[in-house]
């Protein structure tokens, strides 16, 4: 009797053992989200194993991350409204499709122990600081420019612009989200040919690419402004203004690239590049070729201070490198799907001065050798040409919705 018992127990055991495995694997719902008693409160749909959830920290601005796995929101609505006097911002997202992320943005780093109350099975409490936020949430937008005026003589009056808050995007702004405004530069122009190879100029063959990407960018939702439309020579502060002018999220400057005779069989390839100083002999030599002619007329104010700041600007050199990434890629996977042969220049830094004033994520694509026969022909052809400023519309659109996501973390 007593042995049959034993058996009867083991099973009941083993059977509640497996219930309950099969309980903490499967997908749970996250039905509500409230602040109450000091606390951000999560309510699930079934018993939630708090060993899945991971934590950390992330600073400027400090942010305290719970990564909540095998979890989906029950709606889009879920924690919208939640807020606190002890955070500066509280937001819910689902952050991969079986992956639930909260973050709490606060003053300061805090250490808190969350924990699951007793019988309540379904429930999930992250303690909030004892101490009560004071400033807003880094996630705003520009704050207005003030504009004093000062008089000097009579007839003249001058604007002292102070000093603007630097600016963080709002999580609630839509230009990361397909409705940014982008700033195409074609270069060269005018007098200025650029390349010429085979009887065709680079300046033709940059404007017919830029207007390509412009019909590209603009079926993906964006706002585009180009620095010009037709053939005419813009000045190098002139080009990147009307980024900074147009609040734009991204400069892209497209060119061609020439070698000498002796080479023009030989070498081919896409490149994109981005700004900082380099030893490498080659970027060096195409750097320079580009920057002969927009340098023209620059004046002393194009000091070298301006341009060692803007090296040294570490995000946006951070930033305009993952841009090119993403660009370089997708045109890669574009031509190669249709044309042998196209050769990977590679992602590169070098100091183009067209890239130095613009105070946001900046790259400058060669789409070929125009010096290159093979090639040259190619890039004078419209299906080519399609598929190049397709792939850069690709690579800005999803560089945009990754930097999106690194912003809502």
């Amino acid at each position: 009797m007593v042995k049959i018992n034993r058996v009867k127990l083991f099973k009941v055991l083993f059977l509640f053992i497996l219930a309950s495995t099969c309980l903490f694997s499967s997908i749970s719902i996250l039905n509500k989200v409230e602040v109450k008693k000091g606390e951000l409160r999560l309510q699930f749909n079934q018993a939630y194993n708090k060993s899945l959830i991971r934590i950390f920290t992330l600073h400027n601005p400090t942010r305290k991350v719970f990564d909540i796995k095998n979890a989906r929101l029950a709606s889009k609505r879920v924690g919208k409204g939640a807020r606190s006097s002890h955070c500066r911002s509280i937001r819910v997202s689902q952050y991969k499709r079986n992956i639930i992320r909260v973050v709490l943005e606060v003053d300061k780093p805090y250490s808190c122990e969350p924990y699951k109350p007793m019988f309540a099975y379904r429930s999930y409490h992250i303690p909030l600081p004892k101490y009560k936020s004071r400033k807003r949430s880094s996630y705003t937008k520009k704050k207005p420019v003030k504009v004093k005026r000062k008089k000097i003589h009579k007839s003249t009056v001058v604007h002292v612009v102070e000093k603007e808050e630097p600016y963080i995007l709002s999580v609630s702004d839509n230009s990361y989200r397909g409705k940014g405004r982008i700033v195409i530069d074609a270069g060269h122009g005018g007098h200025d040919s650029g390349a010429v190879g085979g009887g065709k100029r680079e300046k033709d063959l940059v404007l017919q690419i830029a207007k390509r990407l412009e019909r590209q960018l603009k079926k993906r939702g964006y706002t585009v402004y180009m620095t010009r439309k037709n053939d005419r020579f813009l000045k190098l502060p002139q080009r990147t203004r009307i980024a900074d002018r147009k609040d734009a999220k991204v400069f892209v400057s497209i060119h061609a690239n020439s070698v000498p005779k002796r080479k023009r069989n030989k070498i081919h390839g896409i490149e994109t590049f981005f700004l900082q100083n380099t030893r490498d002999a080659k970027s060096q030599r195409i750097a320079a070729r580009e920057n002969r002619a927009v340098l023209k007329g620059a004046g002393s104010s194009l000091s070298k201070k301006v341009i060692i700041d803007s090296v040294l600007n570490g995000p946006k050199i951070v930033q305009s490198n993952k841009l090119a990434i993403d660009v370089q890629r997708h045109m890669l996977g574009n031509l190669r799907a249709h044309y042998r042969g196209v050769r990977d220049g590679g992602v590169r830094s070098a100091p183009f001065w067209v890239l130095v004033g613009a105070s946001r994520p900046s790259i400058l694509v060669e789409v070929g050798y125009i010096s290159h026969p093979q090639e040259r022909k190619r890039l004078f052809t419209p299906a080519y040409q399609e598929l190049i400023a397709k792939g850069i519309a690709e690579g800005v659109n999803n560089y945009l919705k990754n930097r999106a996501k690194e912003i809502e973390l």
